[in-house]
Formats: structure tokens, sequence, C-alpha cells
């Protein structure tokens, strides 16, 4: 790909986990990839693996839950590397508890991250998507989308986020742009071991009680979602819009 035709990405959430593993694998396929999260400073460590491979990629700073920010930040993003045509919403927190313990914050943080976030950044990039027309919309679900006990918030917005995909799919089709959703199981990240910690469980028991239960008896890696999200975001994937992947290492009810 010549870099006159090289799509520019943002990934969200993007300075570690699943977010720094997608953004070093689509720029890995050619693409000028824009790193985002709260802290620029913590994005250092992509950009810095991006660009040693040869690749192109800047650190912003963005709360993805304030529209000036975002605003902002795509436009950064379109003044020093080119209008934005790849999205990649991963940009997530945890604020697990049951519900009856659960506090008005615990819920409006998540929802206003994973709901809000991905709601402005989408909002805000699909001009350009419209004008270029071509666009590659990812939002990241959960397989608790389909339910979690202590996860009442983050089930409700991981499924949300579902809804939204496939609506993002049927308004924005025609302008040649695509989105879909890749719903991980159980991935090794910090949320997962923040996971553990809150049942009480080492991280280590924790990951191998999870993977008796997984068909391919393993636990996922931040490479395994960053691979669903590639096949999402290529050229060749503009026939697939409005799907929802699971990527669990096995099917899911």
């Amino acid at each position: 790909m010549s870099t006159t035709e090289q799509r520019v990405a943002i990934v969200t959430g993007a300075a570690r986990g699943i977010g720094a593993a997608t953004a070093v694998r689509l720029a890995a396929e050619g693409r000028a990839v824009a790193v985002l999260d709260l802290d620029e400073a913590a994005c250092k460590d992509t950009v810095k693996k991006i660009t040693e491979a040869g690749g192109k990629a800047v650190a912003i700073g963005c709360d993805v839950s304030d529209a000036e920010q975002v605003e902002a930040a795509v436009a950064r993003v379109a003044a020093e590397l080119g209008a934005p045509t790849v999205l990649v919403n991963n940009a997530g927190v945890l604020r697990d508890n049951l519900l009856f313990k659960m506090s008005e914050t615990d819920w409006d943080t998540v929802m206003n991250v994973h709901l809000r976030g991905a709601f402005l950044m989408s909002r805000a990039c699909q001009k350009h998507m419209v004008d270029a027309k071509f666009g590659r919309i990812v939002n990241l679900s959960s397989s608790s989308a389909l339910g979690n006990r202590g996860q009442v918030n983050y089930s409700a917005a991981k499924a949300g986020l579902q809804g939204f995909t496939k609506t993002l799919a049927i308004e924005l089709g025609k302008f040649g742009v695509t989105a879909n959703a890749v719903a991980p199981g159980f991935i090794v990240t910090d949320m997962t071991a923040a996971t553990a910690e809150r049942v009480g469980m080492g991280f280590e028991e924790f990951q191998a009680a999870a993977a008796t239960q997984i068909p391919v008896q393993r636990v996922g890696r931040p490479e395994d979602i960053a691979n669903a999200i590639a096949f999402f975001t290529g050229e060749a994937a503009g026939f697939v819009s409005g799907q929802v992947m699971y990527v669990a290492g096995g099917p899911l009810n």
C-alpha cells in the first residue's frame, strides 16, 4: 500500500491490552494509527512498538466520554495523520459490583466510557468516512453482554454496543461504511486481573479455572482479538456489516 493510499485508524483505549495489540496489528497491516487513551503519556509504549517496526503512529490523550475532547482528538488525527476512516472503539472501564451495592456513579462511569464514548467517537469520525466513501467501525462488546454476575453495568453497556453496531451498519452502509462488533471471552488483560482480585483468586489460578470451561482449553490473549478486528477493518470485508463475532474459544449461547 502506497503512502498516498494509507488508511488512518484510531484505536481507543490503546495504551495497553487489547487496544495496544490492535494498534500494533493495524499498523502492521499498513495503517497509520492514532493511539488514544485517557493518558497520552501511557500511549508512548504502543507508539514506540509501531514506529520501531517501521510504522506510523501518534499518541493522543482523550477522555472519550467528553464531546469536546473527542472532537479535538479527531481533528488532531486528521491534521497529523490524515482523515480517519478506521475506528476501533475499545476504551473501557470496570466498576463491578452486585446490584444492591452498585452506586449511580459506578453505573454512569461504565455507561459513559463504553456507550457514550463509542457514540461520540463514531459521530466524530463518520464524516471523514462518508467523505471518503469508505469506513470501518469496530466496537468492542464482550461475552458479558450475555449476562455476568457482578457486572450489571458492564453487561448492559456491552449488550448496548451490539444494538449500536447494528444500527450504525444500517445507517452508514450506503456510504461504504461497515460496522461490526467483536465480543471477547476470557482474555488475559488488566481487566481480567482486576476481576480475579475482586472474586478473591490469584490471577494464575483464575486463568487456569477459566481454561477448563473453554473448548479450546486455553484463555485468550489480546492478539486473538486483534486478529478478529483486523479482519473487520480490512479492505476485503466490505460485505460484512452489522455482525457480532464472539471470540471466546468456543460457542456461547
